[in-house]
């Protein structure tokens, strides 16, 4: 080599340099990717899934449910675009480990971030459900089977339970009569417990003072009251004659004569207003008021706030007798048993017409 001339590079120099140049390539391309992965899961995670532009999907969620799991529900029910997304958010926003279970209802329009902020807030479907006034125990389990919300024979157990009905502190064998009639809403998950509770309580709070002591005045325990009220319920069908219809009771009671109340044996066959047989009208049972004079054991119904407080204010009449009429909302009533007779008449053969 000649004295002053440069040295050639080496053939390892000369790779090195090509090298990182293909390695700066390599990395702005990733770095492009990563970009344009997030870019497309952030419109994923701030846009609606196509299956909830337009309507609503409802996803259950259970209890003890992962992230990756709740992710995976609300994809199969087309709630969000993009799992991964859904589950980023939640780790974005530190929520991760604060997903609450329940029934939610997406709405139309609703993208990832607002799907995320209902799970994130519980704010779980509110079921509404009307307990009509007149209804059973029966009845109401069978709505709330028809809801989703408990199996009927489930409500059935827990409303004849002796331990929950003695937790409520009732003095029946069940909460039949005890449940006031109103509109509730329940979440799906609630227990038997927890939604009969809710209905005993509302009744407490219907129950003025006042109506309770109108009712010890004539010696009537809450009870009794309810008792009567729930035949109140069941006989009348327009509320301005609940006060007749409670002092013919009333007067009957005073006189130690049998209720003779249709509804009473018809609760205890389970035929709800269906009609009576001769048959019927012997049958043994402490509820049957053909054969046995006072009030039966306990309500056969939920009964409405009128007849609760016709229960404790009567009218001041002397009726002992009633018998429907012409539409059979309204009644004809009578002191005696020779009057009442001949309304019977009457209104049988308006029905024979």
């Amino acid at each position: 080599m000649a004295d002053g001339q440069p040295p050639f590079p080496s053939e390892r120099h000369r790779h090195g340099g090509s090298g990182h140049r293909r390695s700066g390539a390599l990395a702005i391309a990733s770095f492009a990717v990563a970009l344009l992965f997030l870019g497309l899961e952030s419109w994923w995670v701030l846009t609606p899934a196509p299956a909830v532009v337009s309507e609503a999907r409802l996803v259950e969620i259970p209890a003890h449910s992962g992230v990756l799991d709740i992710a995976r529900l609300l994809d199969d029910a087309g709630a969000i675009r993009s799992p991964l997304g859904f589950v980023a958010l939640t780790v974005v926003r530190g929520s991760m480990r604060g997903l609450k279970a329940g029934e939610y209802q997406v709405p139309p329009g609703a993208n990832t971030l607002t799907v995320l902020s209902m799970i994130e807030g519980g704010q779980v479907l509110q079921h509404n459900l009307t307990l009509r006034e007149g209804a059973t125990v029966a009845e109401l389990a069978r709505q709330l089977e028809a809801e989703r919300l408990a199996s009927a024979s489930e409500v059935m157990r827990v409303a004849r339970d002796g331990a929950f009905v003695k937790s409520l502190n009732l003095a029946g064998d069940s909460v039949e009569g005890y449940l006031f009639p109103d509109t509730y809403q329940f979440v799906r998950g609630m227990t038997a417990e927890e939604m009969l509770g809710r209905m005993v309580a509302r009744m407490r709070e219907r129950i003025s003072p006042e109506i309770v002591d109108a009712a010890r005045a004539r010696n009537l325990d809450v009870h009794q009251l309810l008792t009567l009220a729930s035949i109140i319920e069941k006989e009348a069908v327009e509320r301005g004659e609940m006060p007749l219809i409670s002092a013919v009771f009333w007067n009957r009671l005073r006189l130690d004569m049998p209720l003779q109340a249709d509804p009473t044996v018809q609760y205890a066959l389970g035929k709800d207003r269906q009609r009576l047989t001769r048959e019927d009208l012997q049958m043994d049972s402490p509820f049957n008021t053909y054969r046995r004079s006072g009030l039966p054991p306990g309500p056969i119904a939920s009964p409405s706030l009128p007849a609760i407080q016709a229960a404790a204010h009567p009218a001041p009449v002397s009726y002992l007798y009633f018998v429907s009429v012409g539409d059979e909302r309204r009644h004809q009533f009578s002191n005696t048993l020779a009057d009442h007779n001949a309304a019977v008449a009457k209104y049988r053969l308006v029905r024979t017409r």
